[in-house]
């Protein structure tokens, strides 16, 4: 499993689609194993016949996802009814050629969801289930175009309903126009509306609501013009249907577009502030080579005058400008010596060159003298001036 492309696909489905919530449930495998799983559950919008539903799906990202395809499920709700096609079993289940052709470099679940609703647009899923009570009938007045028998020409005794917006009624002896048939139940969507402004659309200019064509007779014949315009009107909605589902998938490009280009600005930026940290490291560097090269040629001068000049003797090299001055360094040089004499006595006592009376005859000897210089020292200095 790849955590950083699930992540950043779950991330964008779940920015684009605010009607899915991620959820961690355990998933039954056909082999009655059971596994943890992410799942993006909720409803995603579909257009059917001009209008938007919530079609309520769940969809199972397995622990190898990008490498295999997800497991997708519709949820109907209690009053909703699984529509058995090709695309969906009887379970719920989805079948999509997406799905059978998913490759992981290509495929994402923005694109998966993209095609459900293109999909259900055509071929809506679910339906709203048939209500199981009916109302117990109720009669209803007589209206002036439906003589009673025995009543012709008679005023009803309640008053008429108002007519329906459009409806004409038929002339006398003349026969009642042809109704459309309602579809069956099978047909109806579901009516979930989504939430306002949680899926953007393109916004259309508003339609006349047309009304039903009547020929000159009023006998509710249809002729030639009237299939065109419904003909017309039929292609219209085909069409903008399409532009819908064109202009959906246009803009969930678009924001992933938007979303990549941010982030390369990002990286720009954080490279353009490597890139001059590392050009003034480079200038430092160069500065330091510089002052290097500078001093290298000044120790080879001091080289080649040091060797051109003659011996220097030590002992003459340090004078001193006073007599006490030069007590005191001849002190000091003295006791220096006499210090280094005590420490190579008791080298050759370790290494057995000499006994141990020998060795405490000479160190009390070379004690004495070495407390005398030290006291000497101390003298000259305190005359002197000297500190300490």
């Amino acid at each position: 499993m790849n955590p950083e492309r699930t992540m950043q696909d779950i991330t964008r489905t779940v920015g684009f689609y605010r009607g899915l919530a991620i959820k961690f449930e355990p998933y039954v495998m056909a082999n009655g194993r059971s596994l943890q799983l992410v799942s993006l559950q909720g409803v995603i919008p579909v257009t059917i016949q001009g209008n938007t539903y919530n079609i309520p799906v769940c969809i199972w990202l397995m622990d190898t996802y990008p490498n295999h395809s997800p497991v997708c499920y519709v949820k109907p709700t209690a009053d909703m009814q699984i529509k058995v096609s090709m695309y969906v079993d009887h379970n719920g289940k989805i079948y999509l050629p997406y799905l059978h052709d998913w490759t992981p470099n290509q495929s994402d679940l923005l694109g998966l969801i993209q095609v459900m609703i293109c999909t259900f647009g055509e071929q809506p899923p679910v339906y709203s289930k048939p209500k199981t009570e009916t109302p117990a009938a109720t009669p209803y007045p007589t209206q002036p175009f439906m003589p009673m028998p025995g009543a012709s020409g008679a005023t009803p005794p309640y008053p008429p309903y108002p007519l329906a917006q459009g409806y004409q009624p038929p002339q006398q002896n003349t026969p009642y126009p042809q109704y459309p048939v309602y579809p069956p139940a099978g047909s109806i969507p579901p009516m979930y509306p989504p939430a306002p402004g949680a899926y953007p659309r393109p916004s259309y200019p508003p339609q006349p609501t047309p009304t039903p064509p009547t020929s000159a007779g009023g006998t509710g014949t249809i002729n030639e013009e009237h299939i065109r315009i419904s003909l017309l009107s039929a292609v219209e909605e085909k069409l903008r249907r399409r532009l819908d589902e064109q202009y959906a998938q246009a803009r969930a490009e678009l924001d992933i577009l938007q979303q990549s280009s941010a982030e390369l600005a990002q990286g720009k930026q954080r490279l353009d502030k490597i890139i001059e940290r590392l050009d003034n490291e480079k200038n430092e560097l160069e500065r330091n080579i510089v002052l290097l090269k500078e001093k290298e040629s000044e120790l080879d001068k001091a080289l080649s005058r040091l060797s051109d000049e003659e011996p220097i003797d030590v002992d003459e090299a340090v004078t001193t400008t006073a007599p006490l001055y030069k007590q005191i360094l001849n002190a000091f040089a003295e006791e220096a010596a006499t210090e280094d004499a005590i420490y190579y006595m008791g080298e050759a006592l370790r290494r057995g060159v000499i006994d141990l009376d020998v060795f405490l005859k000479q160190v009390r000897a070379l004690s004495r003298k070495q407390f005398m210089l030290r006291a000497l020292m101390h003298k000259c200095r305190q005359r002197a001036g000297l500190a300490g």
